[in-house]
C-alpha cells in the first residue's frame, strides 16, 4: 500500500503522524468501492432511526409524558444524528477520492467535531445516572419542558467536549504529496512531552472513567431492583435499557480510542485494517442506539406503533372504500348509523326481494275507522 510507504517517510521532526478524515493514499480498489457504500448505508439507516426516536420523544413531551431520562436520550439521539450526517459523509468522500478534496477548513475541524460528539455521547450517558425515570409534570400542556439542571448539564458537557479535542484542530494541516493533497495530523517534537501526558489523560477522563462508572452504576441499580422486587417495574426496564446503551457504546468505541491512543503515544503504527474497522464501528454505534431504544424501551416502542397507526390511517383516507374505525358513541348510535348507511346505499344499488316485500307491506300504515282498535282516542282528538 502507498499508505505504508508514506507513513514511513514522514519528516523526522514530528513525533507522530496520522491521517485526518479517513485513511488516504490507499491503492486497493475494493476499499475505494466498499467503504463509501458501507458508510452511506450506515448513515441512512442510523439517521432514519434517530429521527424517529427524536420524533417520539418530542411527541411525548408535548403530550405531558416527558421525563429527565427522555430529555437526555433525545440529546443523545441528536448527537448521533450529527455524527452520521456531518462526520461519516466526510469519510465516505475521502475513501472514494483517496485524497483530500474538501478544503482546509474541513480538514482542520472534522476530527475535532467528531471527537466532540463522541465525548459528549459518553458524558450524556454518565449524566443519566442522576436523572429521574418518572414523568416530568408540564406546567402548560403542549409546552416542551425539561428541568433547569438538564440545560446546565448539557451546556457543561458540550463545553468540555469541545475543549478537550482542541489539539485535533491545532495539529491538522494540508500537505502536498506529488499531485495529491492529503489532510494529516502532525505533532512537532517540541510539544511531544506535554502532549504525551495529555493523550494519556484525555481518553481516560472522557471515555474510560465515564463508561466504567456508568456500567457499574446501572449494574448495581439493576441488581438491587431485581433482588428486591419479584417483577421488575418500569424503572428497572429503563435501567436495563441504559445499561445496554452504555455497554454497546463502550465496546464499539473501544477500537477507535485504542487506535487513537496507540498512534499518539508514539508506538508502532497500527494496521490499516484495524484503523478502518475502528472507524466503521464508531458510526455503527450511532446506528445501534436507536435500535436498542426501539426494541427495549417500552415508551419508544409504543410511540413507534402509534406513529405507524397514525400514518396508515391518514393514508387510508384517500381510499373511499376503506375507513378507519371510530370508537366514539355507544352501540345504538353505531348501529343506527350503519342502518342509515345501508338504506341510503340501497337507493342506488340492487334491493333484495325480501327486504323490498317487507317495506312494501309497511307503506300503507293508515288504519281504517272500522278496524281501529282504539276509536275513543280518535274521538278525543276530534273534540
Amino acid at each position: 500500500m502507498l499508505f505504508s510507504a508514506f507513513a514511513s517517510s514522514v519528516k523526522t521532526n514530528v513525533s507522530f503522524f496520522d491521517f485526518v478524515g479517513g485513511v488516504q493514499l490507499l491503492q486497493r480498489g475494493d476499499t475505494r468501492t466498499a467503504m463509501p457504500v458501507l458508510l452511506i448505508g450506515i448513515c441512512v439507516s442510523g439517521a432514519v432511526g434517530n429521527l424517529l426516536v427524536l420524533l417520539i420523544f418530542i411527541r411525548d413531551f408535548r403530550n405531558g409524558r416527558g421525563s429527565e431520562v427522555k430529555a437526555l436520550l433525545a440529546s443523545l439521539a441528536s448527537t448521533d444524528l450529527a455524527i452520521l450526517l456531518l462526520c461519516a459523509p466526510v469519510r465516505a468522500v475521502t475513501y472514494y477520492k483517496q485524497t483530500w478534496t474538501l478544503g482546509s477548513f474541513v480538514c482542520s475541524t472534522t476530527d475535532w467535531f467528531q471527537h466532540s460528539c463522541v465525548v459528549a455521547k459518553t458524558l450524556i450517558l454518565a449524566v443519566t445516572t442522576r436523572a429521574k425515570h418518572t414523568l416530568v409534570p408540564s406546567p402548560a400542556r403542549g409546552a416542551l419542558y425539561t428541568p433547569t439542571w438538564i440545560h446546565g448539564a448539557l451546556a457543561f458537557i458540550w463545553i468540555v467536549s469541545m475543549i478537550f479535542p482542541i489539539p485535533q484542530m491545532l495539529f491538522a494541516s494540508l500537505l502536498q504529496h506529488g499531485r495529491n493533497t492529503i489532510c494529516v495530523s502532525e505533532m512537532p517534537v517540541c510539544a511531544s512531552d506535554f502532549m504525551s501526558l495529555f493523550y494519556k489523560i484525555y481518553p481516560t477522563a472522557t471515555f474510560v472513567v465515564p463508561v466504567i462508572f456508568t456500567l457499574a452504576y446501572y449494574t448495581k441499580t439493576l441488581h438491587t431492583a431485581v433482588n428486591h422486587a419479584p417483577s421488575p417495574q418500569h424503572q428497572s426496564k429503563v435501567t436495563l435499557v441504559l445499561l445496554c446503551l452504555s455497554g454497546a457504546l463502550g465496546l464499539m468505541l473501544l477500537p477507535e480510542w485504542g487506535t487513537f491512543t496507540w498512534i499518539r503515544l508514539g508506538y508502532n503504527k497500527p494496521p490499516v485494517g484495524l484503523i478502518i474497522f475502528a472507524q466503521v464501528l464508531l458510526y455503527a454505534c450511532s446506528s445501534i442506539s436507536p435500535v436498542i431504544l426501539m426494541t427495549m424501551y417500552d415508551d419508544v416502542r409504543q410511540g413507534l406503533i402509534t406513529i405507524w397507526f397514525i400514518a396508515t390511517c391518514r393514508g387510508s383516507k384517500h381510499v373511499p372504500s376503506i375507513k378507519c374505525p371510530t370508537t366514539e358513541g355507544n352501540g345504538a348510535e353505531v348501529g343506527s348509523n350503519a342502518v342509515a348507511n345501508a338504506v341510503s346505499a340501497g337507493d342506488t344499488e340492487k334491493t333484495f326481494p325480501d327486504v323490498e316485500h317487507f317495506w312494501t307491506g309497511r307503506r300503507n300504515t293508515n288504519v281504517e275507522e272500522e278496524q281501529d282498535p282504539v276509536p275513543w282516542e280518535r274521538e278525543e282528538k276530534m273534540l
